[in-house]
Formats: C-alpha cells, sequence, structure tokens
C-alpha cells in the first residue's frame, strides 16, 4: 500500500495559538497524522486542553506558555521544542487576534498590540522556526496565517486587516528567501470561521452575522476551524511539495465582498 502523502509519521511541528479555535484544531490533525506536536500558548488552562485531546486520541504532544509578540520568549520556546524533539520540519503560525474600531478611533496601543501578534509574531515564528530547519539541514514547510481579509476593505478592521495583508508579503518574501534551503512558506487566508475570536457573545448577533456570511457563500454556510485545518495540512505535508509563495483560501468560495 503506498503511504499516505499526508503521513507526518516521524516529523514534529510547531503550532502558535493552538489553545483554540483554528490552532487547535490544526494541532489536532497534525498530530493524528502522526506528527509530534509542540503547542504554543498564551492560555494556560485552554493549552492543557489541547494537549489532553491529542493525546486522548493516541498523539504526542509538548505545551509551551509564550506570548508570540515577545521574541526572546518565543526563541526560547523553538529552542526547548528543538532540544525535546528535534527540529521542526513543519511551523504552523496560527497565533491572532482581532481588534475592531473605525480607522479615525483606533489608537495607536491598539494599532501596536495587533502589529506585535498578527505580524511581528508570525516573523518571529517563521524566524525561529526556519532557523532550526536551516541549521539541521531539515526540509520544512511554514504555514501562515493570513486572512479573507486582505481581498477587500472591511470598515472596522484597519488593524486586522493591515497585519494580515503584511503577512502576505512576509510569506511570499521568505518563499523567494528560504527555498534554496528546500524550505516552503505559503499561507491560508479562511473566510469566516466559526472560533472563540469570532464568537459574539451574544446569540442572536451571532446567529445573524453567520447567516449573512452563509448567504455569500457559494456553499451556504460558514467555516469551522477543522476546514482550515485540513488547508494547513496539505501545505504542510508532501501532497503540496512543488507549493511555495501561494496563498490558498479556504472561505467557502466568498473573496469577503462588501
Amino acid at each position: 500500500m503506498a503511504v499516505s502523502a499526508y503521513d507526518l509519521t516521524g516529523r514534529t511541528a510547531f503550532v502558535t495559538g493552538a489553545a483554540s479555535g483554528i490552532g487547535r484544531a490544526t494541532a489536532v490533525l497534525l498530530a493524528e497524522a502522526g506528527a509530534t506536536v509542540h503547542c504554543a500558548d498564551v492560555a494556560e488552562k485552554e493549552l492543557a486542553e489541547t494537549r489532553a485531546i491529542v493525546e486522548n486520541a493516541g498523539g504526542t504532544a509538548y505545551t509551551h506558555l509564550v506570548d508570540v509578540s515577545e521574541r526572546m520568549a518565543l526563541d526560547a520556546a523553538m529552542a526547548a521544542a528543538v532540544s525535546t524533539s528535534g527540529p521542526p520540519h513543519v511551523l504552523a503560525a496560527v497565533a491572532g487576534i482581532m481588534h475592531s474600531s473605525p480607522a479615525l478611533e483606533t489608537t495607536d496601543e491598539d494599532l501596536d498590540r495587533v502589529l506585535a501578534v498578527n505580524f511581528k509574531g508570525v516573523l518571529y515564528a517563521c524566524r525561529a522556526a526556519a532557523r532550526s530547519m536551516i541549521d539541521a539541514g531539515v526540509p520544512g514547510s511554514i504555514v501562515t496565517m493570513a486572512s479573507g481579509a486582505v481581498d477587500a476593505a472591511n470598515p472596522g478592521l484597519l488593524c486586522y486587516s493591515a497585519a494580515k495583508a503584511a503577512v502576505v508579503q512576509l510569506t511570499k518574501t521568505l518563499a523567494v528567501e528560504l527555498g534554496r534551503h528546500a524550505i516552503r512558506v505559503n499561507a491560508v487566508a479562511p473566510g469566516w470561521v466559526r472560533t472563540p475570536m469570532t464568537d459574539r457573545h451574544d446569540a442572536e448577533s451571532q446567529r445573524r452575522v453567520e447567516a449573512a456570511m452563509a448567504r455569500i457563500s457559494p456553499l451556504g454556510r460558514v467555516g469551522e476551524p477543522e476546514d482550515i485545518a485540513h488547508a494547513v495540512l496539505h501545505l504542510a505535508s508532501d501532497a503540496s511539495s512543488f507549493t511555495t509563495g501561494q496563498i490558498l483560501r479556504p472561505n467557502g468560495g466568498v473573496a469577503m465582498p462588501w
């Protein structure tokens, strides 16, 4: 029987934002594909829950309590992961935060925090993982998390959209720079996905938003974290061995128009 191109047995993955939503689904799916998964996040309780889910399914997971916007802390977490399991073969840089405010009302603090997590945090993770891969001579796959918000103007989401657009450019630049080391770099740009980050904390408001997003999708539904995790797995695996510098858009057929 042929070995599946999605088989990650014997490989190590490092996933940021692994405590919930897309990050958790990604960590679980990569573990199910056979990878040893290092899960990083700031939410300690939820991070432990992710590890338990992976282990209950027969996988192997380690946790790292870290804020991705703190470069030295993230470097230390990556070093700990390398010491435990060897250099990563896969990085899924999923960690991100949402902020909503009109552009003219956005404060410097709002902008700094969103850019620190959503752009700098991705850069720091990519840099730490790539250096480990290069030092060990390990071919690798880096998957960043962009957003459908990069494809259209999104009122109220200036900080978020700008940071995600920067992630797209980072992805393309790293793909060019790291290709000679056999490291592929791609991004996933999801459409509307039902996660804690998109939770309106008001059941009726949530229902209306999801219904509106479902109406503009040819598939007639919003996304689930597992939908995006499967896109990450594809880009992380040998199934996409000739793919780099690309932006994969699992968005239900929606270009996120307003």
